[in-house]
Protein backbone atom coordinates (compact mmCIF):
# COMPACT_ATOMS: atom_id res chain seq x y z
CA UNK A 1 0.00 0.00 0.00
CA UNK A 2 1.48 3.45 -1.15
CA UNK A 3 0.88 6.27 2.07
CA UNK A 4 1.79 9.54 1.60
CA UNK A 5 0.45 12.63 3.69
CA UNK A 6 -1.19 15.28 1.28
CA UNK A 7 1.10 18.46 1.29
CA UNK A 8 -0.49 21.84 2.78
CA UNK A 9 -2.48 23.76 -0.39
CA UNK A 10 -2.17 20.71 -2.99
CA UNK A 11 -5.15 20.29 -5.17
CA UNK A 12 -5.11 16.83 -6.63
CA UNK A 13 -6.56 16.42 -10.06
CA UNK A 14 -9.98 14.29 -10.11
CA UNK A 15 -10.24 11.17 -12.56
CA UNK A 16 -13.90 11.14 -14.57
CA UNK A 17 -13.53 8.31 -15.41
CA UNK A 18 -13.75 6.59 -12.14
CA UNK A 19 -15.28 8.17 -8.66
CA UNK A 20 -12.61 9.12 -5.90
CA UNK A 21 -13.21 8.22 -2.55
CA UNK A 22 -12.86 10.04 0.28
CA UNK A 23 -12.84 8.48 4.10
CA UNK A 24 -14.06 10.64 6.55
CA UNK A 25 -12.44 9.83 10.91
CA UNK A 26 -12.70 6.14 9.95
CA UNK A 27 -12.99 5.11 13.79
CA UNK A 28 -15.50 1.98 13.19
CA UNK A 29 -14.28 -0.83 11.15
CA UNK A 30 -17.08 -0.38 8.76
CA UNK A 31 -15.30 1.97 6.86
CA UNK A 32 -12.31 -0.22 6.00
CA UNK A 33 -14.87 -3.24 4.94
CA UNK A 34 -16.17 -0.53 1.81
CA UNK A 35 -12.70 -1.29 0.71
CA UNK A 36 -11.98 -4.88 1.43
CA UNK A 37 -13.08 -5.51 -2.42
CA UNK A 38 -12.08 -3.07 -5.60
CA UNK A 39 -15.11 -1.23 -7.44
CA UNK A 40 -14.82 -0.59 -11.20
CA UNK A 41 -16.21 2.50 -10.52
CA UNK A 42 -13.32 3.27 -7.48
CA UNK A 43 -10.26 4.62 -8.30
CA UNK A 44 -7.61 2.87 -6.61
CA UNK A 45 -6.10 6.46 -4.97
CA UNK A 46 -7.88 6.92 -2.20
CA UNK A 47 -8.04 10.29 0.51
CA UNK A 48 -8.41 9.83 4.06
CA UNK A 49 -8.93 12.81 6.59
CA UNK A 50 -8.70 12.36 10.09
CA UNK A 51 -6.92 12.96 13.50
CA UNK A 52 -4.60 11.56 13.95
CA UNK A 53 -4.62 8.57 16.49
CA UNK A 54 -5.07 4.96 16.91
CA UNK A 55 -8.44 4.94 15.19
CA UNK A 56 -6.54 6.15 11.99
CA UNK A 57 -3.76 4.15 12.28
CA UNK A 58 -6.37 1.07 12.58
CA UNK A 59 -7.87 1.91 9.55
CA UNK A 60 -4.67 1.73 8.09
CA UNK A 61 -4.24 -1.59 8.98
CA UNK A 62 -7.12 -2.96 7.70
CA UNK A 63 -6.32 -1.65 4.05
CA UNK A 64 -2.97 -2.55 4.48
CA UNK A 65 -4.04 -6.22 4.74
CA UNK A 66 -6.65 -6.30 2.07
CA UNK A 67 -3.66 -4.98 -0.13
CA UNK A 68 -1.41 -7.52 1.53
CA UNK A 69 -3.30 -10.60 1.33
CA UNK A 70 -2.69 -13.79 -0.88
CA UNK A 71 -6.02 -14.11 -2.94
CA UNK A 72 -7.34 -11.13 -4.43
CA UNK A 73 -5.31 -8.57 -3.07
CA UNK A 74 -6.76 -4.95 -3.66
CA UNK A 75 -4.38 -1.65 -4.60
CA UNK A 76 -5.65 1.24 -2.42
CA UNK A 77 -2.99 4.03 -2.61
CA UNK A 78 -3.80 6.12 0.57
CA UNK A 79 -3.55 9.81 0.53
CA UNK A 80 -3.71 10.81 4.32
CA UNK A 81 -4.45 14.33 5.98
CA UNK A 82 -4.05 14.13 9.79
CA UNK A 83 -3.71 18.09 10.74
CA UNK A 84 -5.67 19.12 13.21
CA UNK A 85 -7.73 21.11 10.93
CA UNK A 86 -8.67 17.75 9.20
CA UNK A 87 -12.68 18.38 8.32
CA UNK A 88 -11.65 22.47 7.60
CA UNK A 89 -8.75 20.42 5.29
CA UNK A 90 -11.64 17.92 3.70
CA UNK A 91 -13.85 20.90 2.96
CA UNK A 92 -11.55 23.08 0.85
CA UNK A 93 -9.03 20.06 -0.98
CA UNK A 94 -12.49 18.36 -2.02
CA UNK A 95 -10.74 15.98 -3.60
CA UNK A 96 -13.19 13.27 -4.60
CA UNK A 97 -16.79 12.78 -5.05
CA UNK A 98 -17.90 10.47 -2.66
CA UNK A 99 -17.40 10.30 1.04
CA UNK A 100 -17.36 7.61 3.47
CA UNK A 101 -18.20 8.05 7.43
CA UNK A 102 -17.99 5.46 9.86
CA UNK A 103 -16.98 6.31 13.39
CA UNK A 104 -17.78 8.74 15.86
CA UNK A 105 -21.53 9.28 16.03
CA UNK A 106 -21.66 12.57 18.03
CA UNK A 107 -21.91 15.24 15.84
CA UNK A 108 -22.21 13.00 12.71
CA UNK A 109 -25.18 14.21 11.30
CA UNK A 110 -23.65 18.01 11.31
CA UNK A 111 -20.87 16.78 9.13
CA UNK A 112 -22.84 15.51 6.96
CA UNK A 113 -24.54 18.83 6.89
CA UNK A 114 -21.54 20.19 5.45
CA UNK A 115 -20.49 17.92 2.97
CA UNK A 116 -24.09 18.18 1.77
CA UNK A 117 -23.35 22.18 1.03
CA UNK A 118 -20.07 21.21 0.06
CA UNK A 119 -21.87 18.55 -3.16
CA UNK A 120 -20.23 15.52 -2.08
CA UNK A 121 -22.03 11.97 -1.81
CA UNK A 122 -22.39 10.50 1.17
CA UNK A 123 -22.23 7.07 2.01
CA UNK A 124 -22.54 7.10 5.72
CA UNK A 125 -22.75 3.93 8.56
CA UNK A 126 -25.64 3.50 11.09
CA UNK A 127 -26.27 5.67 13.19
CA UNK A 128 -26.97 9.25 11.73
CA UNK A 129 -28.59 10.65 15.18
CA UNK A 130 -28.27 8.65 18.68
CA UNK A 131 -30.47 11.60 20.50
CA UNK A 132 -33.85 12.37 20.25
CA UNK A 133 -33.30 16.68 19.74
CA UNK A 134 -31.47 15.68 16.71
CA UNK A 135 -34.14 13.88 15.11
CA UNK A 136 -34.74 16.94 12.89
CA UNK A 137 -31.62 16.97 11.68
CA UNK A 138 -32.63 14.21 9.44
CA UNK A 139 -34.97 15.78 7.57
CA UNK A 140 -33.26 19.04 7.57
CA UNK A 141 -30.42 17.07 5.78
CA UNK A 142 -31.86 14.99 3.61
CA UNK A 143 -33.77 18.67 2.33
CA UNK A 144 -29.84 19.80 1.86
CA UNK A 145 -28.71 16.72 0.06
CA UNK A 146 -31.28 16.92 -2.37
CA UNK A 147 -30.84 20.95 -3.38
CA UNK A 148 -27.64 20.11 -3.85
CA UNK A 149 -28.51 17.16 -5.88
CA UNK A 150 -26.19 14.42 -3.80
CA UNK A 151 -27.01 11.09 -2.37
CA UNK A 152 -27.00 10.37 1.16
CA UNK A 153 -27.06 6.65 1.82
CA UNK A 154 -27.59 4.80 5.33
CA UNK A 155 -25.40 1.48 5.12
CA UNK A 156 -28.35 -1.04 6.06
CA UNK A 157 -26.02 -4.35 4.91
CA UNK A 158 -28.43 -6.80 6.12
CA UNK A 159 -30.43 -6.15 3.41
CA UNK A 160 -28.11 -7.99 1.24
CA UNK A 161 -28.59 -11.43 3.91
CA UNK A 162 -30.27 -14.01 2.24
CA UNK A 163 -32.14 -14.78 5.37
CA UNK A 164 -33.42 -11.42 5.46
CA UNK A 165 -34.48 -11.53 1.70
CA UNK A 166 -36.37 -14.65 2.27
CA UNK A 167 -38.17 -13.62 5.53
CA UNK A 168 -39.18 -10.53 3.47
CA UNK A 169 -40.42 -12.45 0.00
CA UNK A 170 -42.51 -14.53 2.55
CA UNK A 171 -44.28 -12.43 4.68
CA UNK A 172 -45.00 -10.17 1.51
CA UNK A 173 -46.69 -13.36 -0.08
CA UNK A 174 -50.28 -13.49 0.95
CA UNK A 175 -50.19 -17.46 0.04
CA UNK A 176 -47.49 -17.99 2.81
CA UNK A 177 -48.15 -15.89 5.26
CA UNK A 178 -52.10 -14.44 5.17
CA UNK A 179 -52.27 -10.81 6.58
CA UNK A 180 -50.47 -9.71 9.15
CA UNK A 181 -51.33 -10.48 12.52
CA UNK A 182 -51.36 -6.78 14.94
CA UNK A 183 -50.50 -8.52 18.09
CA UNK A 184 -50.86 -6.79 21.36
CA UNK A 185 -47.89 -5.45 24.06
CA UNK A 186 -48.21 -8.88 25.52
CA UNK A 187 -47.87 -10.89 22.59
CA UNK A 188 -46.60 -8.66 19.63
CA UNK A 189 -47.31 -9.87 15.80
CA UNK A 190 -44.21 -8.98 15.48
CA UNK A 191 -40.30 -9.51 17.14
CA UNK A 192 -37.02 -9.00 16.40
CA UNK A 193 -33.85 -9.41 18.62
CA UNK A 194 -29.88 -9.30 18.06
CA UNK A 195 -27.05 -10.23 20.00
CA UNK A 196 -23.34 -8.51 18.95
CA UNK A 197 -20.55 -9.12 21.16
CA UNK A 198 -17.78 -6.49 22.09
CA UNK A 199 -14.73 -8.89 21.34
CA UNK A 200 -14.91 -10.43 17.70
CA UNK A 201 -12.72 -11.02 14.74
CA UNK A 202 -12.74 -8.55 11.69
CA UNK A 203 -11.34 -9.41 8.36
CA UNK A 204 -10.00 -12.11 10.10
CA UNK A 205 -8.16 -10.37 12.61
CA UNK A 206 -8.87 -9.16 16.67
CA UNK A 207 -10.83 -6.22 16.60
CA UNK A 208 -9.94 -3.64 19.04
CA UNK A 209 -13.18 -1.33 19.94
CA UNK A 210 -11.91 2.83 20.88
CA UNK A 211 -12.50 3.05 24.39
CA UNK A 212 -14.52 6.14 23.42
CA UNK A 213 -16.88 3.37 21.90
CA UNK A 214 -17.92 2.75 25.13
CA UNK A 215 -19.15 6.32 25.77
CA UNK A 216 -22.80 6.57 25.12
CA UNK A 217 -22.42 10.13 24.72
CA UNK A 218 -20.04 9.42 21.44
CA UNK A 219 -21.38 5.86 20.07
CA UNK A 220 -25.21 5.85 21.16
CA UNK A 221 -27.09 3.12 23.10
CA UNK A 222 -27.87 -0.22 21.67
CA UNK A 223 -31.04 0.88 20.26
CA UNK A 224 -29.65 3.95 18.57
CA UNK A 225 -26.85 1.91 17.21
CA UNK A 226 -27.17 -1.38 16.48
CA UNK A 227 -30.96 -1.32 16.46
CA UNK A 228 -31.26 1.20 13.69
CA UNK A 229 -30.59 -2.34 11.73
CA UNK A 230 -33.41 -4.31 13.40
CA UNK A 231 -35.81 -0.93 12.70
CA UNK A 232 -35.23 -1.10 9.09
CA UNK A 233 -35.56 -4.30 8.60
CA UNK A 234 -38.88 -4.44 10.05
CA UNK A 235 -40.17 -1.27 7.98
CA UNK A 236 -38.53 -3.10 5.03
CA UNK A 237 -40.05 -6.36 5.45
CA UNK A 238 -43.94 -5.24 6.58
CA UNK A 239 -44.31 -2.32 4.51
CA UNK A 240 -41.88 -2.50 1.56
CA UNK A 241 -41.73 0.41 -0.53
CA UNK A 242 -44.15 2.30 0.98
CA UNK A 243 -43.77 5.75 2.19
CA UNK A 244 -43.89 6.05 6.03
CA UNK A 245 -45.15 9.31 7.76
CA UNK A 246 -43.67 8.56 11.70
CA UNK A 247 -46.70 10.76 12.75
CA UNK A 248 -49.41 9.09 11.66
CA UNK A 249 -47.86 4.87 10.90
CA UNK A 250 -45.80 4.49 14.16
CA UNK A 251 -46.34 4.98 17.98
CA UNK A 252 -43.79 4.02 20.33
CA UNK A 253 -45.06 2.77 23.57
CA UNK A 254 -42.34 1.80 25.32
CA UNK A 255 -38.60 1.50 25.73
CA UNK A 256 -35.95 0.01 29.01
CA UNK A 257 -32.67 -0.11 28.71
CA UNK A 258 -30.16 -1.88 31.06
CA UNK A 259 -26.57 -1.90 31.07
CA UNK A 260 -23.76 -4.42 30.40
CA UNK A 261 -21.18 -4.89 32.97
CA UNK A 262 -17.27 -4.31 31.48
CA UNK A 263 -14.73 -5.41 34.05
CA UNK A 264 -11.28 -3.62 34.07
CA UNK A 265 -9.87 -6.91 32.77
CA UNK A 266 -11.99 -7.12 30.22
CA UNK A 267 -12.14 -3.91 28.71
CA UNK A 268 -8.38 -4.29 28.63
CA UNK A 269 -8.79 -6.66 26.64
CA UNK A 270 -10.82 -5.33 24.24
CA UNK A 271 -9.53 -1.92 23.95
CA UNK A 272 -6.02 -2.47 24.65
CA UNK A 273 -6.24 0.38 27.29
CA UNK A 274 -4.47 0.17 30.76
CA UNK A 275 -7.16 1.69 32.52
CA UNK A 276 -10.99 3.81 32.47
CA UNK A 277 -10.34 6.82 30.71
CA UNK A 278 -11.35 9.64 32.93
CA UNK A 279 -14.75 10.58 30.57
CA UNK A 280 -16.16 7.05 31.45
CA UNK A 281 -15.54 7.63 35.19
CA UNK A 282 -19.43 8.53 35.52
CA UNK A 283 -19.92 5.26 34.65
CA UNK A 284 -17.66 3.22 36.62
CA UNK A 285 -18.49 1.63 39.93
CA UNK A 286 -16.75 -1.23 41.81
CA UNK A 287 -17.70 -4.49 39.73
CA UNK A 288 -16.56 -2.31 36.78
CA UNK A 289 -17.75 -0.09 33.99
CA UNK A 290 -21.76 0.07 33.43
CA UNK A 291 -22.41 0.53 29.54
CA UNK A 292 -25.77 0.78 28.95
CA UNK A 293 -25.59 -0.69 25.52
CA UNK A 294 -28.81 -3.12 26.27
CA UNK A 295 -32.32 -1.79 25.03
CA UNK A 296 -35.42 -3.05 24.34
CA UNK A 297 -38.28 -0.84 22.17
CA UNK A 298 -42.50 -1.48 22.05
CA UNK A 299 -44.01 0.33 19.36
CA UNK A 300 -46.37 0.01 16.29
CA UNK A 301 -46.43 0.59 12.59
CA UNK A 302 -49.40 0.73 11.05
CA UNK A 303 -51.36 -1.20 14.28
CA UNK A 304 -49.22 -4.28 14.69
CA UNK A 305 -47.73 -4.38 17.50
CA UNK A 306 -43.62 -4.55 17.14
CA UNK A 307 -41.09 -5.80 20.03
CA UNK A 308 -36.96 -5.19 19.40
CA UNK A 309 -34.37 -6.45 21.92
CA UNK A 310 -30.97 -5.11 21.00
CA UNK A 311 -28.19 -7.15 23.56
CA UNK A 312 -24.21 -7.32 23.91
CA UNK A 313 -22.24 -9.95 25.16
CA UNK A 314 -18.91 -9.46 25.69
CA UNK A 315 -17.14 -12.48 23.85
CA UNK A 316 -19.21 -15.49 21.61
CA UNK A 317 -18.76 -19.04 22.43
CA UNK A 318 -16.09 -20.78 20.45
CA UNK A 319 -17.15 -21.49 16.71
CA UNK A 320 -20.23 -18.77 17.41
CA UNK A 321 -20.88 -15.36 16.22
CA UNK A 322 -23.32 -12.77 17.08
CA UNK A 323 -26.74 -13.92 16.74
CA UNK A 324 -30.43 -12.78 15.39
CA UNK A 325 -34.01 -13.49 15.73
CA UNK A 326 -36.52 -12.47 13.86
CA UNK A 327 -40.48 -13.59 14.04
CA UNK A 328 -43.18 -12.44 12.13
CA UNK A 329 -46.70 -13.89 12.83
CA UNK A 330 -49.40 -13.63 9.92
CA UNK A 331 -52.76 -15.43 9.80
CA UNK A 332 -51.39 -18.23 7.74
CA UNK A 333 -47.98 -18.78 8.93
CA UNK A 334 -45.46 -17.65 11.51
CA UNK A 335 -42.00 -16.70 9.31
CA UNK A 336 -39.16 -17.14 11.56
CA UNK A 337 -35.53 -16.38 11.16
CA UNK A 338 -33.08 -18.64 13.66
CA UNK A 339 -29.87 -19.59 14.22
CA UNK A 340 -29.24 -18.54 10.30
CA UNK A 341 -32.34 -20.97 9.45
CA UNK A 342 -35.52 -19.48 7.63
CA UNK A 343 -38.65 -21.47 8.72
CA UNK A 344 -42.46 -21.23 7.88
CA UNK A 345 -45.06 -22.54 10.44
CA UNK A 346 -48.30 -23.20 9.61
CA UNK A 347 -51.00 -21.23 11.88
CA UNK A 348 -53.58 -23.08 13.98
CA UNK A 349 -56.15 -24.19 11.24
CA UNK A 350 -53.87 -24.35 8.09
CA UNK A 351 -53.29 -27.94 6.73
CA UNK A 352 -49.59 -28.84 6.47
CA UNK A 353 -50.56 -29.46 2.59
CA UNK A 354 -51.98 -25.71 2.04
CA UNK A 355 -48.77 -24.94 3.67
CA UNK A 356 -46.76 -26.76 1.55
CA UNK A 357 -47.83 -26.26 -1.55
CA UNK A 358 -47.93 -21.92 -0.95
CA UNK A 359 -44.00 -22.46 0.09
CA UNK A 360 -43.40 -24.46 -3.12
CA UNK A 361 -44.80 -21.67 -5.29
CA UNK A 362 -43.06 -19.48 -3.51
CA UNK A 363 -40.02 -20.74 -4.13
CA UNK A 364 -40.23 -21.49 -7.39
CA UNK A 365 -41.40 -18.28 -8.30
CA UNK A 366 -38.00 -17.23 -6.83
CA UNK A 367 -36.03 -19.39 -8.82
CA UNK A 368 -34.61 -17.99 -10.70
CA UNK A 369 -33.64 -14.82 -8.64
CA UNK A 370 -32.03 -17.59 -5.68
CA UNK A 371 -31.49 -20.86 -7.64
CA UNK A 372 -31.35 -23.72 -5.38
CA UNK A 373 -33.80 -23.38 -2.87
CA UNK A 374 -36.27 -26.00 -1.14
CA UNK A 375 -37.97 -26.95 1.51
CA UNK A 376 -37.14 -29.18 4.57
CA UNK A 377 -40.59 -30.31 6.00
CA UNK A 378 -40.17 -31.30 9.92
CA UNK A 379 -42.55 -31.67 12.90
CA UNK A 380 -41.95 -28.01 13.41
CA UNK A 381 -42.89 -27.11 9.90
CA UNK A 382 -40.82 -26.06 6.82
CA UNK A 383 -37.45 -24.83 6.88
CA UNK A 384 -35.97 -23.41 4.20
CA UNK A 385 -32.74 -25.13 2.15
CA UNK A 386 -30.29 -22.04 1.36
CA UNK A 387 -27.55 -23.66 -1.09
CA UNK A 388 -24.22 -22.45 0.14
CA UNK A 389 -23.83 -20.40 -2.50
CA UNK A 390 -25.96 -17.69 -1.31
CA UNK A 391 -24.56 -17.31 1.75
CA UNK A 392 -21.94 -14.39 2.14
CA UNK A 393 -20.95 -13.41 5.21
CA UNK A 394 -21.98 -9.81 7.02
CA UNK A 395 -18.23 -8.72 5.35
CA UNK A 396 -19.36 -9.22 1.97
CA UNK A 397 -22.26 -7.69 2.35
CA UNK A 398 -20.32 -4.26 2.26
CA UNK A 399 -19.81 -4.79 -1.82
CA UNK A 400 -23.32 -4.78 -2.09
CA UNK A 401 -24.12 -2.10 -0.38
CA UNK A 402 -21.23 0.16 -1.95
CA UNK A 403 -22.43 -0.94 -5.46
CA UNK A 404 -25.82 0.27 -4.31
CA UNK A 405 -24.96 3.88 -3.62
CA UNK A 406 -22.62 3.65 -6.60
CA UNK A 407 -25.69 3.36 -8.88
CA UNK A 408 -27.35 5.93 -7.00
CA UNK A 409 -24.67 8.17 -7.31
CA UNK A 410 -24.88 7.33 -11.12
CA UNK A 411 -28.60 7.74 -11.09
CA UNK A 412 -30.10 10.02 -8.42
CA UNK A 413 -33.10 9.71 -10.01
CA UNK A 414 -32.99 5.94 -9.32
CA UNK A 415 -33.18 6.30 -5.47
CA UNK A 416 -36.63 5.18 -4.76
CA UNK A 417 -38.72 7.96 -2.60
CA UNK A 418 -39.58 5.86 -0.16
CA UNK A 419 -35.70 5.28 1.37
CA UNK A 420 -35.97 8.80 2.69
CA UNK A 421 -39.16 8.31 4.76
CA UNK A 422 -37.68 4.83 5.81
CA UNK A 423 -34.93 6.71 7.20
CA UNK A 424 -37.04 9.45 9.26
CA UNK A 425 -39.46 6.69 10.62
CA UNK A 426 -36.39 4.51 11.92
CA UNK A 427 -34.71 7.34 13.32
CA UNK A 428 -38.22 8.69 15.31
CA UNK A 429 -38.20 4.57 16.61
CA UNK A 430 -34.77 4.40 17.70
CA UNK A 431 -34.17 8.11 19.10
CA UNK A 432 -38.10 7.87 20.78
CA UNK A 433 -37.32 4.47 22.31
CA UNK A 434 -33.68 5.67 23.97
CA UNK A 435 -35.89 8.38 25.20
CA UNK A 436 -38.73 6.48 26.77
CA UNK A 437 -36.45 4.37 28.58
CA UNK A 438 -34.28 6.97 30.40
CA UNK A 439 -37.44 8.85 31.84
CA UNK A 440 -38.43 5.68 33.37
CA UNK A 441 -34.69 4.56 34.72
CA UNK A 442 -33.66 4.86 38.14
Amino acid sequence: MRLRVLAVGVMPVLLMAQYRLVTIDPGHFHAALIQKEASADLADEVYVYAPLGPDLTAHLNRVARFNNRAENPTHWKLNVYAGPDWFERLLADRPGQVAVLSGRNKGKIERMQALAMAGMHVLADKPWVIEPEDLPKVAALLEAAQSKHVIFYDGMTQRYEITCLLQKALVNDPGVFGEPVKGSPEEPGIYLESVHHLLKLVAGAPNLRPPWFFDIREQGEGLTDAGTHLVDLVQWTLTPEQMLDPGRDIRVLDGTRWPMVVSLPEFQRVTGEREFPAYLSSAVQADGLHYFCNNSVLYTLRGVHVKLDVKWGFEAAPGKGDTEVALYRGTKSRIEVRDNEVWVIPADGVSKADARAAVHKTLTANSQRWPGLSAEETARGFRIVIPAALRIGHEAHFALLTRQFLDYVKDPASVPQWESSFLKAKYFVTTQGVALARRKAP
